[in-house]
């Protein structure tokens, strides 16, 4: 008699594209935590509780905390050399929010820089394990 044979139990890799939507979430709130910071600097007096008590200041930093926490969670077990270019896009993102939100100008170097920092990460993120 033969005995039942069992297929090894394997443990699956962890799926990059985990770290990458965590990472990618980062960028967005990164650029989100700076407009507010950027919009919060205008209620800024020399007494201290222009601060304490900046509602949008708080707010952009308590992002920032929160981003902090993600990143964690995403270089945890995601390759750095992937995931870390990823966070250049937050520059892509605060820029755009500064043209439509503060109604900051464009212009053509600005939009190259854009354009150069994706087509970078893009090129990084193809060099990532498969």
């Amino acid at each position: 008699m033969s005995s039942p044979t069992t297929a090894p139990i394997t443990k699956a890799a962890p799926s990059h594209w985990k770290g990458v939507a965590l990472v990618f979430s980062c960028t967005v709130l990164g650029a989100l935590a700076q407009l507010l910071i950027k919009k919060g600097t205008g209620g800024i007096t020399p007494d201290p509780m222009s601060i304490l008590t900046n509602v949008p200041l708080i707010i952009g930093y308590s992002i920032y905390g929160v981003n902090t926490l993600l990143m964690v969670l995403a270089l945890k077990d995601g390759e750095m050399s992937l995931l870390y270019p990823i966070i250049a896009l937050t520059y892509v993102w605060t820029t755009l929010l500064s043209y439509l939100v503060l109604g900051e100008s464009s212009n053509f170097y600005k939009n190259l820089g854009i354009i150069t920092i994706v087509i970078g990460v893009a090129v990084m993120g193809r060099g990532g394990k498969k």
